[in-house]
């Protein structure tokens, strides 16, 4: 019977001993569901932060690609209304318009503006701005063209626009790049005297040039003559055939003004060879049957001292 007690007790022992172990074991089965549940979880939480990833990259691509794409849109439009391209609006899918009926009579319908609507309202805006401009230019053309008052635009064009003086060509030679011109020093009344290039070597010898008393136009443009700069011109009596230098009254002296009387007025600074104010003159301008320069019947004068004359032509036209 004592063995049978210690067997029984050693059963029990032996019982509660497996009980604990296959309580333990139920214990790890948990642990273990419970890790495999955890790994599952990590590898759902790192697809899904890969996924972001992607996405947040594909986004900004996409973002970058419609910027482009906008971009390549604008020069587009802007270059088709360059080119006289009309633009038309396109209807989008996300043109919206409601429209109720109620006894058959049509109600009025509301749009929303699309993206095309907008492109639309952005080339006429354009199209308005160009205009705008075109018009801003055409008025600022218009005020250019309209003489300011006081300026030499508004005063007649008649021979008081000529600075015209007597003036002494102190030497002449010929020159080195151009065998029918002159090349002169003339003095016209100023600090130190003029160089002047003129085409009157068929005309008149080379001797008859030094020390002559001549009529002179200051106010030309300067211009480039074979690469000598002349400024100002030797007023002369000519035709096709002739050419006589202009002489001003005995007593007149470098400087000395030729007026024209009934013709005030100071002449221009420097006429604008673009107004062509010479070249409105110059035809009236003529000797008379007594070889006496004119402007339109009008004799070229220094005051005081007499008129101005060629020598021997008579009924010509001066330049």
């Amino acid at each position: 019977s004592r063995f049978l007690a210690r067997f029984l007790v050693k059963m029990a022992a032996d019982n509660a001993v497996l009980s604990r172990l296959e309580q333990k074991g139920a214990e790890a089965d948990q642990v273990i569901e419970y890790l495999k549940q955890q790994v599952a979880l990590l590898k759902e939480k790192a697809i899904l932060q890969a996924s972001l990833r992607e996405e947040k990259k594909l986004r900004v691509e996409n973002a970058k690609l419609k910027k482009e794409i906008e971009g390549l849109k604008q020069e587009l439009i802007e270059a088709e209304i360059r080119n006289g391209v009309k633009q038309i609006a396109v209807p989008s899918d996300r043109t919206i318009s409601s429209a109720s009926f109620s006894n058959d009579v049509p109600q009025p319908t509301a749009v929303v503006s699309s993206p095309g609507s907008k492109d639309q309202i952005k080339v006429e805006d354009e199209e308005k701005k160009k205009k705008e401009k075109v018009e801003k230019k055409g008025e600022k053309k218009e005020k250019k063209q309209q003489p300011a008052a006081g300026s030499s635009d508004a005063k007649p064009v008649d021979v008081s626009r000529l600075d015209l003086r007597v003036g002494c060509i102190i030497t002449a030679e010929k020159h080195p790049d151009a065998d029918t011109l002159y090349v002169e020093q003339v003095d016209v009344g100023e600090a130190s005297p003029r160089t002047v290039v003129s085409g009157l070597v068929k005309h008149i010898p080379l001797e008859k040039m030094q020390n002559r008393m001549a009529i002179m136009l200051c106010n030309l443009k300067p211009a480039k003559m074979r690469g000598v700069v002349s400024h100002a011109m030797v007023m002369c009596a000519s035709s096709p055939e002739k050419v006589e230098i202009l002489a001003p009254p005995p007593g007149a002296v470098p400087g000395d003004r030729i007026t024209f009387e009934g013709f005030l007025g100071d002449p221009d600074k420097e006429l604008n060879p673009k107004k062509k104010i010479w070249e409105q003159i110059q035809p009236d301008l003529h000797t008379n049957e007594q070889c006496v320069a004119t402007y339109k019947g009008v004799p070229f004068e220094v005051k005081g001292k007499g008129i101005c004359r060629a020598e021997t032509m008579a009924n010509s036209g001066i330049k």
